[in-house]
């Protein structure tokens, strides 16, 4: 089995006070969203200059909303996570399947599938953190966005301990170490993207997949975390 943390940091840091499988957490739909509407306003600005228009996109541990601004027209949206009946909700998703990153960090598509890729308010949650990266890196396409977005809210039970005990700025430090160590990105930009209303931060930390080493076909191998 792999060990939670994949090397980055001690396993004790990705521990939960919920260790129970997550499908059992969310086995009924919540259709909650954890970021109030100036953030997501926000966000959508982002997804606009960041994400391609007319692309394959993947909706990693998707839910209900995407957050994609009306003005991003998509080929397709992929929502992967794990409820169906929210994802079925989702009027930006052209399909979903329903898979648990945690249990299993390996996706189930092909290499280079995509144009681009999301995971909206859920990093936090995430026990494989360089095996899930290293996955996004080998179904994107090279030169492929991919954007990791967050807030200061949560579900505390099933977020990793890491997460907890650190501050928001330390958590767009955590997941750009996510990015660095997993190989194969380039250009990771960090940046404060809160709407100035008083209403929920926003932050974000994205990349975009590399041409050269950590393209399709990497091994999910934690012990070549600093490859």
């Amino acid at each position: 089995m792999n060990v939670v943390g994949d090397g980055l940091l001690p396993p004790a840091a990705y521990a939960r006070d919920d260790e129970s499988p997550d499908d059992r957490f969310y086995v009924a739909p919540r259709r909650v969203v954890h970021i109030d509407d100036g953030a997501i306003s926000a966000l959508g600005r982002l997804y606009a200059e960041v994400l391609p228009v007319g692309g394959r996109l993947l909706d990693l541990m998707s839910s209900w909303r995407s957050h994609l601004p009306e003005g991003l027209v998509s080929r397709e949206v992929v929502g992967l996570g794990l409820n169906a009946e929210e994802m079925a909700d989702n009027p930006r998703l052209t399909s979903s399947i329903v898979h648990d990153v945690n249990r299993d960090p390996r996706l189930p598509f092909g290499n280079e599938e995509f144009d681009g890729a999301m995971c909206v308010v859920s990093i936090q949650y995430v026990t494989h953190p360089l095996l899930v990266f290293r996955e996004v890196r080998r179904v994107l396409r090279p030169g492929a966005p991919f954007v990791v977005s967050f807030s200061n809210r949560c579900f505390p039970t099933k977020a990793v301990a890491v997460w907890l005990g650190t501050t928001d700025q330390q958590h767009v430090e955590l997941v750009r170490a996510y990015f660095e160590p997993a190989a194969g990105w380039l250009d990771v930009t960090a940046e404060d993207r809160s709407s100035g209303d008083g209403g929920d931060p926003l932050y974000a930390v994205w990349a975009r997949a590399s041409g050269g080493r950590g393209r399709a076909g990497a091994i999910l191998d934690p012990s070549r975390a600093g490859d």
